[in-house]
C-alpha cells in the first residue's frame, strides 16, 4: 500500500499528518510527533466528554456541521477523521453511472476544500462498509480516484476507507484497487476475534480499527423465537476491556489506533444496543472502561454494576413467554462500587422488526404505556404483560444520581388474549 509523500509545508493552520514505516511497523505523526489514535465516534454528545475520559480523537460518517465538529474538537484538544459521503451500492448507488459518480465526486472534493485547512482535522474517510452489500468491484476504483483527488487538493492529511469483513479476499481488493489510500481501516465487533489470525495479511500494510466495540446483533444467541439477546452494560465493559487489551493493543505498530463504538447513543435494534450512553447522556461501564485503557486511571466514580435481570423469574436466555394481561414481577440485581444511591427507570417496547444493516438508519421505538403497577422506580417492579401478543423487549436503567447508569434488557414473548 502506497504511502503519500506528504508536502513540508502547512497552510492556513493546517497540522501535517502522515504514515510513515518504522522499526516496529507504522505510526502516524501529526505536526512531526507519533500519533496513536485513542478516540470514539461521536453521536450527541459533547466533545468535552471524550476529552475528560483522556480519548484524543473523534471520527464522524459525514460532513454535516463538519465545521462546528472540528472546532469543538479543536478547543478540546481533539483530533477529527472526517466522514466523506461516498454512498454505498446498498443504498441504490450503480458505480457504472458516470454522472452520478461525477455529482459524488463534486460533493466529496467540495467538503476537502471547506475543511483541508483546520487544524484538528486527522484523516479523511472515504465512505463507510462500501464492502457491505457490494457487488460491482468499480467502488473501490472511485474510492482509490477519490483518494488520488484529495491528495491533489489536500496533500497534509492521509486518506482511509473502511471495511466491515476482516477476511483477506476483502483486504487484498481494497488494497490492489485503491493503492493511493495512505492506510486501510476495519470494523470489527465479536469479529475483532480473527485479529491474532486476520493480521498476518492485514498488516503487510499499515490499518486502523475505525469502530469496534460489543457484540453485534447479527453475533448473538437468540430466542425461539429469533430476538437477538444483547449483553447488559456491566458485560460489555468486560468485553471492552478483553477486546482492547487482547485484540487491539498487541497489534498497535502495523495498527495506528482505534476509534470505540459509539461515544453517544443511537437506535439500532435496540436504543442501548451500541451505546456507550443513556438517552439521558448518563455514562455507562464501557466509558469507565475507555478511560482506563486510554490513561491507566480507573475514574474516580464508576457506573453502577449490574448482576443480572430476570422476568418472571427467568432470564433473557431462557425465551419468556408472558400470557396477555397476566401480572408479572422483574427484578434487576445492581450494585453500585461507590456506595450512591441507585434509581430504576423501566420501560416496554415492541421488538424491532428492523432489517437495515451497516448501522443505517433506524427509526425509534416508542414505548408501550401503562404496563407497571404502583412504584416503577424500585429495583423490583410489577407489570401487566401487553394486551396484544407479539415479541416485546423488557428495558431497565439504574441510575446513580452522578452521570452513570448500568442498563440490561430482556426479550419476551405474548401470547393468548386478554
Amino acid at each position: 500500500m502506497a504511502i503519500t509523500a506528504l508536502a513540508c509545508s502547512v497552510a492556513y493552520g493546517a497540522v501535517r499528518v502522515e504514515v510513515v514505516a518504522v522499526e516496529a511497523g507504522y505510526t502516524l505523526l501529526r505536526g512531526g510527533q507519533p500519533y496513536l489514535v485513542k478516540g470514539a465516534g461521536l453521536a450527541g454528545v459533547d466533545v468535552a466528554t471524550l476529552a475528560a475520559r483522556g480519548g484524543n480523537s473523534i471520527r464522524t460518517w459525514g460532513v454535516e456541521s463538519a465545521k462546528a465538529t472540528l472546532d469543538a474538537a479543536h478547543r478540546h484538544g481533539l483530533t477529527v477523521s472526517l466522514g466523506l459521503p461516498v454512498a454505498p451500492e446498498r443504498a441504490g448507488f450503480d458505480y457504472d453511472d458516470h454522472a452520478s459518480i461525477a455529482r459524488q465526486r463534486r460533493q466529496v472534493l467540495g467538503a476537502v476544500e471547506r475543511h483541508k485547512d483546520h487544524p484538528a482535522l486527522l484523516a479523511w474517510i472515504i465512505g463507510n462498509e462500501l464492502d457491505m452489500g457490494s457487488t460491482n468491484p468499480r467502488v473501490y476504483d472511485e474510492v482509490n480516484e477519490l483518494a488520488r483527488l484529495i491528495h491533489e487538493l489536500d496533500p497534509n492529511h492521509p486518506t482511509t476507507t473502511t471495511i466491515s469483513a476482516l477476511d483477506r479476499e476483502t483486504v487484498d481488493l481494497v488494497r490492489e484497487r485503491a493503492p493511493d489510500l495512505d492506510f486501510l481501516s476495519v470494523q470489527a465487533y465479536g469479529a475483532l476475534a480473527l485479529m491474532p489470525s486476520a493480521v498476518r495479511y492485514l498488516g503487510s500494510g499499515p490499518f486502523m480499527v475505525t469502530e469496534w466495540g460489543p457484540l453485534g446483533h447479527w453475533e448473538v444467541a437468540k430466542t425461539r423465537w429469533g430476538a437477538p439477546i444483547e449483553q447488559h452494560s456491566t458485560e460489555k465493559g468486560r468485553h471492552y476491556l478483553a477486546s482492547y487489551r487482547t485484540l487491539i493493543e498487541p497489534f498497535l505498530g502495523p495498527g495506528l489506533g482505534s476509534y470505540a463504538f459509539l461515544w453517544g447513543q443511537k437506535q439500532e435494534r435496540t436504543h442501548t444496543w451500541f451505546s456507550l450512553f443513556t438517552e439521558r447522556g448518563e455514562s455507562t461501564a464501557a466509558v469507565d472502561v475507555l478511560q482506563f485503557v486510554w490513561t491507566g486511571r480507573a475514574p474516580s466514580n464508576q457506573a453502577p454494576v449490574l448482576n443480572s435481570l430476570s422476568l418472571a423469574r427467568r432470564f433473557a436466555t431462557d425465551s419468556i413467554r408472558l400470557a396477555a394481561g397476566r401480572r408479572y414481577v422483574a427484578k434487576a440485581n445492581v450494585v453500585d462500587p461507590d456506595g450512591d444511591h441507585v434509581r430504576y427507570w423501566w420501560r416496554v417496547k415492541p421488538e424491532s422488526t428492523e432489517t437495515a444493516v451497516g448501522g443505517d438508519l433506524e427509526a425509534p421505538i416508542e414505548d408501550v404505556d401503562g404496563l407497571f403497577v404502583g412504584d416503577a422506580h424500585q429495583a423490583e417492579v410489577v407489570l401487566n404483560a401487553p394486551a396484544t401478543a407479539g415479541p416485546y423487549r423488557l428495558y431497565v436503567t439504574a441510575s446513580d444520581g452522578r452521570g452513570h447508569a448500568a442498563y440490561a434488557n430482556v426479550p419476551f414473548l405474548v401470547y393468548g388474549k386478554r
